[in-house]
């Protein structure tokens, strides 16, 4: 009974430990509005808190991802976690908007480490078809943060103030810590690469390009769909923010059923076949919007069924997708993870940025831009060798 339960306690860690990461932005966002009245400054430094947050991130993923591959990452994790739970507490004492904006890069640095480490350990802790299933069920459950996290920020706003989002992520966080911490041993990790691993060498495998990549722009096409989806919706189509809600919901939906029969499916038909088939459905999907409007097509239920195959591709092919990059950076877990992440916000962020100026003017742009970078991961896949198992 100890050795079956290990594992899935280890795994409920982590997982709580990469949601804690994600609840980083979505359950301060509310907050951030307000800020200015509270603490001085303008709406521009604002949102520089979000900003700040995530450019932490993405040099906490480069950072954890090198320490990962020399050290214990069970004892950086618990003092990860330990360290995102003080610069949180600071964050709710922060005497000034410039403060918080700094605090909040250190923040999000420290809060990158769960989401490094991961991949590699639940490779640790279960054979493939399990790992697979893992990663399908964490990628369910951190899909929901968005769209939950926002709804709890705004009652803990109203409740107590802006700085209770930081108190509940610093306890939360302190608490995973102690519990990752006792739970030692459950908690394999892949041994360290030490000096024959390093990101060029990363940079320079075509496997593991061919499986980061490719899931980059997947998910990448469908965040920056959602991203400029809420300004097209309401500017372009006049639909209220109701239509985008009901979109995502629904999107949401069919992308938990999907990743959670991933695993099965690609023992079934195997993972290849699933990860091709996955990336095509997301890419037609977002092409088939983007065809839509060019027919000049407003209806928000037919966006909203369209959208659907562009979750249900990416449902299906992010678990194997990512499994096999992690396998194809050939022992370099922590850095092939980070890599993976790093290139999903780079793609994510450079498509939102070129899409913004074109979000008010319909749904074919927006889709355009989106389904460019999800037909680039098909393109990845079929011009790239895949992984040879066994």
């Amino acid at each position: 009974m100890k050795t079956a339960t290990a594992p899935s306690l280890a795994f409920v860690l982590l997982l709580l430990g990469t949601t804690l990461g994600l609840a980083g932005t979505d359950l301060v966002l509310p907050a951030v509005p307000g800020l200015p009245d509270v603490l001085g400054g303008s709406a521009t430094l604002a949102q520089y808190v979000l900003a700040a947050f995530v450019a932490g991130t993405c040099v906490g993923l480069i950072l954890f991802g090198e320490l990962g591959a020399r050290a214990d990452q069970r004892r950086l994790l618990v003092g990860s976690l330990i360290a995102y739970a003080a610069v949180s507490l600071a964050c709710a004492l922060a005497p000034s908007l410039p403060a918080l904006v700094g605090l909040r890069f250190l923040q999000g640095l420290s809060g990158s480490a769960a989401a490094v480490f991961a991949p590699g350990m639940i490779r640790a802790m279960f054979s493939e078809g399990k790992a697979v299933r893992a990663l399908g069920l964490m990628g369910s459950v951190e899909s929901l943060v968005p769209a939950l996290a926002p709804v709890a920020g705004v009652w803990l706003l109203a409740a107590f103030g802006w700085a209770s989002s930081f108190y509940v992520i610093a306890v939360l966080s302190l608490l995973v810590a102690v519990l990752v911490r006792a739970l030692g041993a459950s908690l394999p990790v892949p041994p360290p690469t030490r000096g024959k691993g390093n990101y060029v060498r990363l940079l320079k495998n075509p496997v593991y390009l061919r499986y980061s990549l490719s899931q980059a722009c997947t998910l990448g096409g469908l965040l920056i769909f959602v991203f400029g989806a809420p300004a097209m919706m309401t500017k372009a189509l006049g639909a209220s923010l109701n239509a985008f809600i009901l979109m995502q919901v629904t999107g949401i939906a069919f992308f938990i059923l999907a990743s959670n029969i991933a695993g099965r499916l690609a023992d079934m038909f195997g993972p290849e076949r699933m990860i091709l088939l996955g990336s095509a459905f997301s890419a037609l999907g977002l092409l088939g919007l983007g065809a839509y409007g060019l027919s000049g097509g407003t209806d928000t239920w037919i966006i909203t069924a369209l959208f659907v195959p562009v979750n249900l591709g990416l449902g299906l092919r992010g678990p194997p997708g990512f499994f096999r990059a992690i396998i194809a950076s050939e022992g370099d877990d922590a850095r092939g993870a980070a890599l993976v992440i790093l290139f999903i916000l780079s793609i994510t962020a450079t498509g939102t940025a070129i899409a913004a100026p074109l979000v008010t003017t319909g749904l074919a742009p927006l889709a355009g831009v989106a389904a460019s970078f999800s037909c680039v991961s098909v393109i990845l896949l079929a011009s790239l060798r895949p992984l040879k198992v066994g």
